[in-house]
């Protein structure tokens, strides 16, 4: 059975769902920040998905990325996959802007996070379910 690992549990809101992957609000109101976690049960990395899985993936990721950059007119889409701390497969969408407190490096591990208010992620999360509202599912 899939379980969402306990430090994006934490760390995250979630959204929704897309046909394979959980899609999670990162609690950091400095970044627009998106994650996908495939809901397939001990994987840790993308080739250890089957083909139909990686190809959904990568459709849910560039819709994701695509959504998120028209939403917030970033200057640059960061997406990543890295696991060097939550090992459970996750695929990160940052949008980033010049302007912003890292730039250009990258977001993590650079100073602290900013929890969204609870009105804050009210509004967030309306705006962020409504573009993503053709592949996202209620979770709940």
């Amino acid at each position: 059975m899939f379980t969402l690992d306990p430090r994006l549990e934490r760390d995250t809101i979630l959204l929704g769902e897309f046909p394979l992957s959980k899609v999670l609000l990162m609690n950091d109101a400095r970044y627009p920040w998106l994650i996908l976690v495939p809901k397939v049960t001990g994987v840790t990395e993308l080739f250890q998905l089957n083909d139909k899985q990686q190809e959904q993936l990568m459709r849910e990721s560039n819709f994701v990325a695509k959504a998120l950059n028209d939403l917030v007119q970033a200057d640059k889409m960061n997406v990543a996959a890295l696991g060097n701390v939550v090992s459970q497969l996750h695929i990160h969408h940052v949008a980033r802007y010049q302007s912003d407190e890292t730039w250009p490096a990258p977001v993590w591990g650079k100073g602290e996070a900013v929890a969204y208010s609870e009105q804050e992620i009210t509004a967030v999360c309306q705006q962020i379910t409504a573009v993503l509202s053709d592949l996202l599912h209620d979770a709940s």
